[in-house]
């Protein structure tokens, strides 16, 4: 059966227990090492679910930046049962395959019980190359772009600049709407505890601050910073949820996707950066859970930079290709607005330790649907969407639900 297909035929997958870390800049918490940042979010979402470890039949735990088995030390400060528990690492969007695959578990019938958990412990600065006598998986894109425009360094904001100038030229968006949407995710993290930075700027600041990418005006306030951090969700099957009485704390994944690159992320610079993976991901996902963009009310979205939050607007199906840029100037992604996007202040803002990214997205969007999001809470919020996506690539997208037990 196709990810396109319905999942009515598969065990049900719930969120019963979401934790996570506050998000940190490299090294501010001195001595603050993997192990304990896994304890802290693992051991939050164990008590958020109301069950002890050794219910956990699966773990699956993500990091980018690590030792192999680094994923048994961190699981190990929850406890030693010996239950299987795989490491993932699937670039950026290395957390939301963890969950991908936990939740996979309970789908096919082979765990009542699951734990996806991930973290990062990462170094200040721009990401560079990690080994140097192999090919960089992203040789083929980062080729591709500099056929459309001239290589700059660091890579990453090049080639989101790259795409955010393919789409002012092509569809008239200007560097005016990533700032704006830069600008609105801080906005939005001054009411979360969690996030790496809590500062509000204004459009001015957003576009005057430190020049990263001169020639697609992206500035240092549009790109997220490197983080330290953890984030952990609690999985079940339906009959474990109703076994332990957890349904009023259950929220249910109605669709999940995960999709990789194709043929089709040469054509363009906005694909090279991942839309079209994104935009199948989104389309299996409705198809599975029989929502529209119409019924969602909270989303989480990858905006590693400014310029990709307005490219997933379209990918997600919230606006027509090439008209993202019409929802920014409307408000339409903030408080108010049609949708509410990044109320967790995204990754421009609460931070992005690569490995817990994905994770810290499921946190946010259950605290939602369950009405506990404090001062950020979307008033009413009943359907969530998530959107993670790695270059090289991965992206996974899910859909959430309160309600439906």
């Amino acid at each position: 059966m196709g990810q396109e297909d319905s999942l009515s035929t598969m065990s049900k997958v719930y969120v019963i227990g979401v934790g996570m870390t506050k998000f940190e800049k490299p090294g501010r918490r001195v001595g603050w090492d993997y192990p304990a940042m896994a304890r802290e979010s693992g051991t939050k979402a164990l008590a958020d679910a109301g069950i002890a470890f050794e219910a956990v039949e699966q773990a699956h735990v993500g990091f980018m930046f690590g030792e192999s088995t680094s994923g048994q030390r961190a699981v190990y400060e929850l406890g030693m049962t010996g239950i299987p528990i795989t490491n993932v690492n699937n670039n950026c969007a290395t957390g939301s395959t963890a969950l991908y695959l936990a939740a996979n578990a309970i789908r096919g019938g082979l765990a009542d019980c699951t734990l996806a958990l991930g973290f990062e412990k990462m170094q200040p600065g721009s990401l560079s190359v990690t080994y140097e006598d192999r090919e960089w998986p992203l040789k083929k894109h980062v080729q591709a772009l500099a056929e459309i425009r001239e290589f700059a360094s660091p890579p990453a904001p090049w080639m989101y600049g790259v795409a955010g100038l393919e789409h002012n030229e092509k569809y008239g968006s200007t560097p005016e709407h990533f700032a704006k949407i830069a600008a609105k995710n801080h906005r939005h993290s001054a009411n979360n505890p969690y996030a790496q930075f809590q500062d509000v700027y204004s459009v001015e600041d957003v576009k005057h601050a430190k020049m990263v990418y001169a020639d697609a005006g992206l500035t240092r306030l549009m790109c997220s910073p490197t983080s330290d951090g953890s984030g952990a969700a609690v999985l079940a099957s339906e009959r474990f949820v109703e076994r332990n009485d957890l349904g009023d704390r259950a929220i249910e994944i109605v669709g999940q996707a995960m999709v990789t690159d194709m043929r089709s992320t040469f054509d363009s610079a906005v694909n090279l950066v991942g839309t079209d993976m994104s935009r199948k991901a989104a389309e299996q996902v409705y198809a599975q859970s029989g929502l529209t963009p119409a019924d969602v009310d909270v989303i989480e979205l990858h905006d590693c930079f400014a310029p990709n939050e307005l490219f997933t607007y379209e990918a997600l199906g919230l606006a027509d290709e090439g008209e993202g840029h019409k929802l920014v100037d409307s408000d339409d992604t903030t408080y108010g607005g049609r949708w509410v996007v990044n109320p967790s202040g995204g990754l421009i803002s609460k931070g992005h330790p690569l490995g817990a990214t994905g994770l810290a997205q499921c946190a946010e969007l259950t605290w939602q649907l369950r009405g506990e999001a404090d001062a950020r809470q979307v008033a009413g919020a009943t359907v969530a969407l998530q959107h993670n996506i790695g270059l090289g690539g991965a992206v996974v997208v899910t859909a959430y639900r309160s309600g439906t037990l």
